[in-house]
């Protein structure tokens, strides 16, 4: 009722797990990051935990709507079943017929054939359980017995579980010490801090409709107070407050409006007393997790030393493992460097002129680059990057760049590489730049020409010799890419046959711009999408799986589109150098 007096499109406060809504705090961005890197194939239990309201649902619904293209998702939303009634709910939603009243046993050969057959097309089963503490010890052996399933090279299903903080201790009971020792990745959820609330309101405003800062400092404060930083509590108190003022005639959130709205959510309970109380029952089993917590971030340390990986490139990693998350984490293939290099291919002949080579643009030459004088701010980079595709990106506006760019038709691709890597996407990049003290920079590279880079810095396009650069570049790098009409959410489109009359369409082209001849163009156009797209991915040296995801879509735009910004001009490309 007031959403036209505050000029919202939708309540910014609902809590539904709406992933459009979900704000990317630090601890969500790593929660999503497991969630990514676990599904990568390989099997076994990933736990996620999180105390009640602190977005374990919203994360996993943000995380379905990202998976790769070849995952397939079973969701099960009430885990209160009997290790059979589970088993048929699998069945149920992986579309699995089964008759009724089946036995275990012939629910697990249904489910055993189901998981080899989609492996054998190349897909990856996924069983997520919300609300999985209220599973019970029985069926969660099931379930373990569920992992067994396998080939010699790969366990075929990978199992979720989503919780609260009693999960951990349910997993730790001796009866279950053999699914415990499963899993591959888990991760505890915690509220938010009091430096992201502004943030976290900010963008639950934006994406309602509202640009615009209308809870006051104090208002702020007050509602940090007596949330805890908890999601669901702030949306439920939030709400109720904008009611409030609505109530009023006030377009402004004040502490008073926030004191008000948070005893009628507690039902005119003292706050303080509340989380007194609850810390007061709590206490051992908060000593636990904090004990856990502690050896697992002793132990992570440990690995990241020895790994020298840090959680930043870990989040890194497990983008180019999966792909960007809410909406921006994409399936990456591995492009393959052979040795010797391959011969290029040879450009297509045209009746028409060469084209002229794209001249660098006009920047100041610079001798070497220096760290701290032209590095920048991650979020400087991407706005000079969003530049260059001809988006004004500000970062205050979207905290997400990769979210941003999905909603203006574009994603994110974080990978590691070489210069070699760069000129094979040949999009403008953003580089992580490290100084030997681990300080983080990044730079925008817009054009690599020889042995020069021109890059944005906070004085503007400058020109350095590349190997300036990568005495702080140990790889890390991220572009942006044009998403398909099927893959582009502002595009209206009819999935999966959308999917496949763009592909086919394109596969026509390439197959008259890369055979050479008549007689082969005629053979590929006659191939199936999936033959088509293998045959492609062969000709570009990518790895050959019948799968059109990140890098074959970039390639295909290399060779069809000219509108997109380039990193080497065709001559550069095609040249020596």
């Amino acid at each position: 009722m007031y959403y036209d007096f505050f000029g919202f499109r939708e309540p910014p406060f609902s809590i539904a797990p709406d992933p459009r809504y979900l704000f990317l705090s630090e601890r969500h961005k790593e929660a999503l990051a497991h969630l990514m890197y676990g599904v990568q194939g390989q099997g076994g239990f990933i736990v996620i935990t999180g105390e009640v309201g602190t977005g374990k649902t919203t994360v996993s619904r943000c995380f379905i709507e990202n998976v790769p293209d070849h995952v397939d998702i079973a969701l099960i939303l009430n885990p209160r079943l009997s290790a059979r009634e589970l088993l048929s709910s699998v069945c149920d939603e992986l579309e699995i017929p089964h008759p009724v009243g089946a036995s275990i046993k012939q629910l697990v050969d249904l489910i055993n054939a189901d998981l080899l057959k989609a492996h054998g097309a190349g897909r990856h089963k996924v069983l997520m359980i919300d609300e999985a503490q209220n599973l019970s010890a029985d069926v969660l052996e099931q379930l373990r017995l569920l992992t067994n399933l396998e080939t010699a090279e790969k366990k075929l299903l990978q199992i979720v579980l989503l919780g609260q903080p009693e999960l951990q201790e349910l997993l730790a009971r001796p009866e279950l010490r053999q699914l415990n020792q499963r899993v591959t990745a888990r991760y505890h959820l915690d509220a938010l801090s009091r430096d992201e609330l502004p943030g976290y309101l900010r963008y639950r405003l934006g994406v309602a409709g509202l640009r615009a800062d209308i809870f006051t400092g104090g208002a702020i404060k007050r509602l940090f107070k007596v949330s805890n930083g908890i999601p669901r509590l702030i949306n439920l108190i939030s709400d109720r407050a904008l009611l409030g003022a609505y109530a009023e005639g006030e377009h402004v959130i004040t502490a008073n409006h926030i004191r008000t709205a948070a005893k009628e959510v507690n039902g005119g309970r003292s706050v303080a007393a509340q989380n007194v109380t609850g810390a007061r029952n709590n206490q051992p089993r908060y000593l636990a997790l904090v004990a856990s917590v502690l050896v697992a971030v002793i132990g992570t340390a440990w690995l990241l030393e020895r790994w020298q990986v840090d959680a930043e490139a870990f989040t890194a990693l497990t983008r180019e493992q999966g792909s960007t998350v809410t909406g921006t984490i994409e399936r990456v293939e591995t492009a393959p460097e052979p040795e010797p290099e391959p011969e290029p291919l040879s450009e297509p002949e045209t009746s028409g002129p060469a084209p002229e080579p794209v001249p660098l643009p006009v920047a100041e030459s610079i001798r070497s680059f220096e760290f701290n004088a032209h590095g920048q701010s991650q979020s400087s980079a991407f706005r000079s990057l969003f530049g260059l595709w001809g988006t004004d990106y500000l970062p205050s506006d979207n905290p997400d760049a990769c979210i941003f760019a999905r909603i203006k038709g574009l994603a994110c691709l974080a990978q590691q590489g070489t210069r070699r890597s760069l000129e094979r996407l040949n999009r403008p990049a953003i580089l992580e730049l490290r100084n030997p003290e681990g300080q983080r920079r990044y730079v925008t590279v817009r054009h690599l020409d020889g042995k020069r880079a021109v890059v944005e810095t906070p004085d503007g396009s400058k020109t350095f010799p590349f190997d300036s650069l990568e005495a702080f570049w140990f790889g890390d790098f991220t572009v942006l890419w044009q998403l398909p009409p099927f893959m582009d959410d502002s595009v209206d489109n009819t999935g999966a046959s959308s999917e496949q009359l763009w592909l086919s369409s394109r596969m026509m082209e390439l197959a008259d711009l890369l055979s050479s001849e008549r007689r082969q163009s005629d053979q590929v156009k006659r191939m199936e999408t999936r033959e088509q797209v293998r045959w492609y991915q062969q000709q570009k040296g990518l790895e050959v799986d019948g799968i059109a995801g990140a890098m074959t879509l970039i390639q295909i735009n290399n060779d069809l589109d000219d509108d997109v910004p380039r990193l080497v001009s065709t001559d550069a490309l095609w040249g020596d150098h």
